[in-house]
């Protein structure tokens, strides 16, 4: 596929692979609408990349609408939508996670994808066509003791990402589930893993993305790791 001249949405793109993803489209002649909850940071995201910004929330439906409604409004279409949006929590026992910031990653990994689908998937059926990409992870795979929250938010993306690509691919629309290994981010705050000085930088995992994008027939499942 040519990118130059697509329209890209991507969630969680202040900071992190979301923001990566945005200078990576961009170099390629996408219009790119870029979208997280902090304005400042997304500004500068903005600038930095030749995106348009759009403050929203992934886990609040009526702003993932809006923000399908805004990209339409601004280039009259969508042609791949990324989930990129996430959370975790520091590393530790699960006897010890607090049940509030339990719910906070589920709200942000599951239903931020599930409501960034749902937004799009309504514009994208009545052309017939489109690519939602979710940015799942290799937690989905394989379970982790010391990170079960995370890994269970992602094994539920994993699953309505398979069951929402089922759904529609009687409509012309592909839905590709990225898994990537550890990624130098912010995610973690001062609560970095001890092996975080090893892992891809966030335009490695952008390149290798949109690289498989680019192809005449890209894969629906991909594993970026090192």
């Amino acid at each position: 596929m040519k990118l130059k001249g697509k329209v890209v949405v991507i969630t969680g793109a202040s900071k992190g692979l979301g923001r990566a993803l945005a200078d990576t489209f961009c170099s390629e002649g996408s219009r790119v609408v870029v979208s997280a909850r902090s304005k400042k940071e997304l500004q500068a995201a903005s600038r930095e990349t030749g995106a348009v910004p759009f403050v929203a929330n992934v886990t609040k439906e009526v702003d993932m609408n809006k923000l399908a409604e805004f990209a339409i409004k601004k280039f009259g279409q969508i042609d791949i939508w990324i989930n990129n949006a996430g959370t975790t929590l520091p590393h530790s026992e699960i006897g010890v996670i607090d049940p509030r910031k339990a719910h906070q990653v589920m709200e942000v990994n599951f239903f931020g994808t599930f409501y960034g689908s749902r937004a799009v998937m309504k514009i994208m059926k009545r052309k017939r066509r489109g690519i939602i990409v979710n940015i799942v992870s290799m937690s989905a795979l394989i379970g982790r003791p010391h990170s079960a929250l995370y890994a269970a938010s992602k094994w539920a993306v994993r699953g309505f990402t398979e069951s929402l690509r089922m759904a529609l691919e009687p409509e012309h629309i592909s839905v590709i589930a990225v898994h990537p290994g550890g990624i130098k981010t912010t995610i973690f705050g001062s609560f970095k893993p001890v092996e975080y000085h090893d892992w891809m930088e966030p335009s490695y995992v952008a390149r290798k993305i949109v690289q498989n994008l680019k192809r005449k027939k890209p894969r629906v499942e991909i594993v970026v790791n090192k």
